[in-house]
C-alpha cells in the first residue's frame, strides 16, 4: 500500500466526466444548470449521485430533511467520521461547479483512495446538503441550519416557494425524505471544497485559497405597498409608485455599501413586481436585500442603516413596508488546525496558494459551528459565478480535489 506521499492525486480526468455527467441533468438554457432543490432535476441528480456512492462501496444514510451522507468505512468503528461535501442544487441560471465541484470532488477523493487501496483510521463521509442555495426556498443553507440546531425542522418544511409550494411537501415529493434525525450525526472534521465565485485567486495567479474565514450576511425581504394605477392617465404628484420605492431604496444600499468600505458588499437581489403590467404603475413589490462583511460591527451598522433607510423612503413616498429577515449569519472563523493542515497539503503538492476570506455563504458557515470545518477554494474564470457562464479548468478542479485528498488523510489517519 502506498503511503501518502506527494505523488498521490486523484484520477483528474474521472472527476471532470463526473462533473460533465452531472451537468447533463437539469440543463440550463446557456450551458449552465437551472437544478433548483427538491425539483425533479434535483431528484434526479442524487439518484446519480447515490448510484456513484454505491459503485465506490459507500452506505448511503438519508436525514428528514433530505439531506444524504455517504460513508466509506474506516478501520477503527469508534472513531468520529470526517466528513467532505457541499451541495448538488443550483441557481435558476445556475453554473456547472458551484456546490457540485465540492460534492464530486469528495467522491472522486473517495474513489482515488479505493484504487490506490488506502485505508483510513477514521471513517470517510461524502455529503449533499439540501437547499443551500436559498434560491427557491429561503433561507440559503436550510437543512445544514437545521442539522447544527440554527433552525427547527417546522420552520425548515414550512417554508414556501414564490409560488406557494411547501418545502416540506417538495421534498417527500420527489422522494427523499430520510429516516436519520436530522444532526444526530457527531462530526471529527469537515472540509468543503469550492469556487472561489470571485476573482481575487485568478487575478493574484493562485491555484488554492485557503479559507480562514466566511463573511456574515443578512437578507432582508422588503415589501413595499402603494397603490395600482394607469400608468398613462395618473398624474405624477398622484402616484403610489412602489416600484420607485424600491428604485431608491436599491440605490440607497448601493450608498450605505460603498460607505462602509472595505469589506462590505450589498445589493437588491430577488424582486418581485405586482401587477407587473407594462402600464400598470406597481401597487406592491417584494424584494429581497442582501448585505455582508467579514466584521460584525460592520454588518451590524449597515443592516441598521439599510431598515432606517427604507423606511424614510416609504414615508417619503406614502408607501406601507414590511421588513423580514430571511436569511442571517455572523462571519465565520473556520479551524485554525484544519486551516494549517490544507495549507501544508498545498505547499507539499507545490501549489500557490493564498489565504481568502469566502465572500458566499456556504453549509460550511454553519457546520462550523458544531465541529471543526474548513474550506478550500479554487479558482474560477473571471470571478463569476450564478451565472450559466461559471467556468473552471480541469487543472484548478484537480488541484482543489488533490489538496483535500492530502489533508483529509492527514485528518483520517491513515492505517498500514
Amino acid at each position: 500500500m502506498p503511503a501518502p506521499g506527494e505523488n498521490l492525486r486523484i484520477n483528474p480526468a474521472r472527476l471532470w466526466d463526473s462533473l460533465d455527467q452531472m451537468a447533463q441533468i437539469g440543463p440550463g438554457i446557456a450551458g449552465g444548470n437551472n437544478r433548483q432543490t427538491l425539483t425533479d432535476a434535483d431528484s434526479a441528480g442524487r439518484h446519480l449521485f447515490a448510484r456513484w456512492c454505491a459503485d465506490a462501496g459507500m452506505t448511503m444514510g438519508v436525514d428528514t430533511m433530505g439531506n444524504m451522507f455517504a460513508t466509506r468505512a474506516g478501520t477503527d468503528p469508534a472513531a468520529l467520521p470526517v466528513y467532505m461535501g457541499s451541495h448538488l442544487d443550483t441557481q435558476p441560471t445556475g453554473g456547472r461547479y458551484d456546490g457540485v465541484l465540492g460534492v464530486l470532488g469528495a467522491l472522486e477523493v473517495v474513489r482515488s483512495l479505493n484504487d490506490l487501496g488506502i485505508q483510513t483510521k477514521h471513517p470517510i463521509v461524502v455529503t449533499n446538503w439540501t437547499n443551500e442555495e436559498g434560491a427557491r426556498f429561503a433561507p440559503a443553507m436550510l437543512a445544514s441550519g437545521v442539522f447544527a440546531g440554527l433552525h427547527t425542522e417546522d420552520y425548515a418544511k414550512s417554508r414556501r416557494d414564490l409560488d406557494g409550494k411547501v418545502f416540506g411537501e417538495e421534498l417527500a415529493r420527489i422522494g427523499w425524505v430520510g429516516d436519520e434525525k436530522v444532526g444526530a450525526r457527531k462530526i471529527h472534521a469537515m472540509f468543503e471544497l469550492h469556487i472561489e465565485q470571485g476573482p481575487i485567486l485568478e487575478a493574484e495567479g493562485k491555484t488554492i485559497g485557503v479559507v480562514t474565514h466566511g463573511q456574515g450576511l443578512w437578507w432582508l425581504e422588503i415589501t413595499l405597498t402603494g397603490k395600482d394605477a394607469h400608468t398613462g392617465s395618473t398624474p405624477m404628484n398622484m402616484r403610489v409608485n412602489a416600484g420607485l420605492g424600491m428604485a431608491r431604496i436599491t440605490e440607497r444600499v448601493h450608498q450605505i455599501a460603498m460607505s462602509h468600505q472595505p469589506n462590505a458588499v450589498g445589493a437588491v437581489g430577488q424582486v418581485k413586481v405586482y401587477p407587473n403590467s407594462r402600464n400598470v404603475i406597481p401597487g406592491k413589490v417584494v424584494f429581497t436585500v442582501d448585505i455582508r462583511s467579514p466584521d460584525l460591527p460592520k454588518l451590524e451598522a449597515m443592516k441598521a442603516e439599510v431598515i432606517r433607510a427604507a423606511h424614510a423612503v416609504a414615508a417619503e413616498l406614502g408607501l406601507g413596508i414590511g421588513i423580514e429577515d430571511v436569511g442571517h449569519f455572523d462571519p465565520v472563523t473556520f479551524d485554525p488546525r484544519l486551516v494549517a493542515v490544507v495549507r501544508q497539503a498545498a505547499e507539499k503538492l507545490g501549489h500557490s496558494h493564498q489565504d481568502i476570506v469566502s465572500g458566499a455563504g456556504h453549509d460550511a458557515c454553519w457546520i462550523n459551528r458544531v465541529a471543526p470545518t474548513v474550506m478550500i477554494m479554487c479558482p474560477c474564470v473571471g470571478g463569476l459565478s450564478h451565472n450559466e457562464a461559471e467556468e473552471i479548468s480541469p487543472e484548478w478542479a484537480a488541484a482543489g480535489a488533490d489538496v483535500m485528498l492530502h489533508a483529509v488523510l492527514d485528518v483520517a489517519e491513515v492505517v498500514g
